[in-house]
């Protein structure tokens, strides 16, 4: 499950991984009997620090977007070995203060920094085996943030 978090204006959140020059959208996995929107909820104050409260769901992924991990990334000693991801993305807006984002309260946080970016950022900037999912996702997800523009710059 993925959360792609904006504001108003928008531009979206856009967070480093703890100690890596590594930046992404929130993510997470989805646990047994869990709803995808139940994790987006958890992950959400887990990651970054926001209660429902703090956030309107725009809208999600009309289906699973997946993604394998590079041969090299597979962690072959952990079990559950992951070899990628399907994720449903949400489309959050903030709607309570910037000083609600707080990457400290899990007692291991999974970012160390975050920012605002414009929209279609994270595509120039993500690692490159994510790419096309957050293409995907950023592409369908546009009209919930940009109701009344066309949405070519991913094409």
């Amino acid at each position: 499950m993925g959360i792609i978090l904006t504001r108003p204006d928008g531009q979206l959140l856009w967070a480093r991984r703890i100690r890596q020059d590594a930046w992404q959208f929130p993510q997470g996995g989805i646990r047994p009997k869990e709803t995808p929107e139940q994790a987006m909820y958890r992950e959400l104050e887990e990651e970054i620090g926001l209660e429902p409260r703090h956030v309107d769901v725009l809208g999600s992924t009309r289906g699973w977007l997946r993604y394998r991990l590079p041969e090299r990334f597979i962690r072959r000693h952990q079990k559950p070995v992951c070899v990628g991801q399907k994720q449903v993305w949400f489309m959050l807006r903030l709607v309570g203060e910037e000083r609600f984002v707080r990457l400290d309260l899990s007692s291991r946080p999974e970012f160390d920094n975050w920012r605002w970016v414009d929209y279609w950022h994270p595509l120039s900037e993500v690692v490159s085996f994510k790419r096309t999912v957050y293409k995907k996702a950023l592409k369908e997800l546009a009209p919930l943030v940009f109701p009344q523009e066309p949405h070519s710059s991913a094409s």
